[in-house]
């Protein structure tokens, strides 16, 4: 079973600590193992000199027949095998060993061909100075790691919170608010050298002052297109009602119906745009309202009540929400089209061959349709804009078995009027 790591692990903030801790570690250990060979070294060699400069006194004591000094004699009890061996063997060497409980240099050599002379030097000063070292280094290594951390930690917390509050204004920024900006002050001043994270904080900005300055010339631009068309269209329709009776006439009345239409869906997405939309809000049973809408569609849909509860919400802005779904379901899908209620919750279900996959993903987009579908793209973009004015989530996906599904949650609305569990079905004309 694999282990998941918190998720904290994987913030920059924790691989940066790690990695000075990694190196702090490293560095410490290898300049610790440095100065201890170094020290230790040269401690042996002094211990090593005075054992031999002693081997040589006793030699010459006894070669001359003269009383050994203290510490020194021939085949003394202690003496380490191997270097007796050498000595007998006619060489000279030097060995530590733990000698009565105390670390002790020898040195010994040949005394005559069978056994050895040898000498001992208390080594105890030697080895407490080379542990006191060892633990000086030990934690010397520590307290330096420690203050290179905090350091660090306190170099990387402040790069990463400028890059938190530079992801927050991102997100608020595809959320929708193009008035949101990092400010950061060291883009302010041209003569400070600016660190990568201000670059990314300052092309964060100027991206999302070009976002707005684009945004808001094509919302005039649909505003202005919308309220121009209004003026010719309302002449345009009222000579058409002046033609007479025939199939041409059918024809231009009907162009002309959808060109008002068009007209009406650019000027209600303008307004949306604005962002300054206000609810009118009422208290409505979700069941009826979502059967008058059907009635009003004129369109031969299943309307499904499996739990039906009062919201409150703007009603005309809910008919337009379910009465674009229905209209999509029926000008996009094929049959049949079913609404479901079930509490604050709508399903409207064709089944057809389901949304393409960019709306499925990225949501609807105006203008844009897929495998030859007629239309503008404006109704369900229209439907997602008023859902969002009204608080609730709309959603856009594909059932298992073909057809579209689109889900509209409402907000938390209180209990419902009638019986919780009762299902009705209602089937529009």
């Amino acid at each position: 079973m694999r282990m998941s790591l918190p998720q904290w692990t994987g913030t920059l903030a924790a691989k940066s600590a790690a990695f000075i801790a990694v190196m702090c570690c490293a560095l410490a250990a290898l300049l610790g193992i440095l100065v201890h060979v170094s020290v230790t070294n040269q401690t042996v060699g002094q211990a090593r000199d005075q054992a031999l400069d002693r081997l040589a006194d006793a030699t010459r004591a006894y070669q001359a027949g003269d009383a050994l000094l203290p510490g020194a004699g021939v085949d003394p009890a202690g003496l380490p095998e191997p270097l007796r061996t050498l000595a007998v063997a006619g060489d000279r060497g030097t060995m530590v060993a733990v000698h009565r409980g105390r670390p002790t240099m020898w040195a010994a050599g040949p005394a005559d061909g069978r056994r050895a002379l040898a000498v001992e030097v208390d080594y105890s000063q030697q080895a407490r100075t080379i542990a006191a070292l060892d633990r000086s280094i030990l934690w010397s290594s520590v307290l330096a790691i420690a203050v290179t951390l905090l350091i660090g930690a306190f170099a990387v917390t402040r790069v990463t919170r400028r890059l938190h509050g530079t992801a927050r204004v991102a997100r608020r920024i595809s959320a929708g608010d193009l008035d949101a900006r990092v400010n950061d002050p060291r883009t302010k001043d041209v003569a400070r050298s600016h660190d990568e994270v201000a670059a990314v904080a300052a092309a964060l900005d100027s991206m999302a002052s070009s976002l707005q300055s684009k945004l808001l010339s094509e919302q005039r631009f649909t505003a202005d297109v919308a309220h121009e068309l209004r003026t010719p269209l309302t002449g345009l329709h009222a000579a058409a009602e002046l033609l007479p009776p025939g199939r041409p006439t059918e024809l231009v009345r009907d162009r002309v119906a959808a060109l008002r239409t068009l007209t009406e869906d650019l000027l209600e997405i303008s307004r949306l745009d604005t962002g300054r939309e206000r609810l009118d809000l009422d208290t409505e049973e979700l069941g009826a309202l979502a059967r008058r809408v059907v009635c009003g569609s004129g369109t031969d849909t299943e309307v499904k009540v499996v739990r039906d509860v009062r919201v409150e919400t703007d009603r005309r802005r809910l008919e337009r929400v379910l009465g674009n779904l229905v209209a999509n379901a029926h000008k996009h899908g094929r049959g049949p089209v079913v609404l479901t209620v079930d509490g604050p919750v709508v399903v409207v279900r064709d089944h057809g061959d389901g949304y393409p996959d960019y709306l499925v993903e990225h949501g609807p987009q105006r203008f844009r349709t897929e495998g030859g579908a007629r239309g503008h793209g404006l109704g369900l973009t229209i439907a997602l804009g008023q859902a969002e004015v009204l608080g609730a989530r709309l959603t856009f996906a594909n059932a298992l078995d073909d057809g579209a599904v689109a889900t509209l949650t409402l907000p938390s609305a209180p209990p419902a009027a009638g019986p919780g569990t009762s299902e009705a079905t209602f089937t529009g004309p």
